[in-house]
């Protein structure tokens, strides 16, 4: 059974990670969240679930203003030939979760570590990072330290690489 939002903060609490959540309308795009992520200070995540031609997926953890070229990540990121989005099945399958919840805290579902975690390093730049708690109708929000030693935790030490081009504006 995947984890529910309220496995994933008791599992902060035990592991001693402040956050904070805010509860908001269900966000499916980055365009949705806009109005959202203006009232949350910090670095705001989207993330790509993707697949190479030999099934190897990853999870690829951004910048939300970050643009990233798709035909030009597979070497980058170590994969096997061209990246294409990840299907629903293996997406709740690995991650425990449904299209539109993507979030760098869905790993915690992937106790056979099937998915490999990539983060984008300009996100990094931001003290303070905001993910979906598991559910696109909240945005928690967490130290760039403690969203790294969550990932290492769960067993998903993330590569971290420069993955985007220029910034979008916004």
């Amino acid at each position: 059974m995947p984890a529910t939002p309220d496995d994933l903060f008791a599992l902060l609490e035990r592991l001693g990670m402040a956050t904070t959540t805010m509860v908001h309308e269900a966000v499916f795009t980055v365009e949705e969240s806009e109005k959202v992520t203006a009232q949350i200070p910090g670095g705001h995540t989207k993330n790509l679930f993707v697949k190479d031609r030999k099934d190897n997926y990853y999870l690829i953890i951004a910048e939300q203003v970050a643009r990233l070229d798709m035909n030009r990540l597979h070497p980058v990121i170590g994969a096997r030939g061209r990246l294409s989005f990840g299907k629903p099945e293996p997406m709740m399958e690995f991650l425990g979760i449904e299209p539109g919840s993507v979030t760098a805290f869905c790993v915690m579902n992937d106790h056979g570590n099937r998915v490999r975690v990539i983060i984008d390093e300009p996100l990094l730049e931001h003290d303070r990072i905001n993910c979906h708690p598991l559910t696109n109708t909240m945005t928690t929000t967490i130290s760039r330290d403690d969203l790294l030693r969550f990932l290492k935790e769960t067993g998903h030490e993330p590569l971290v690489l420069k993955l985007s081009g220029e910034r979008a504006a916004g």
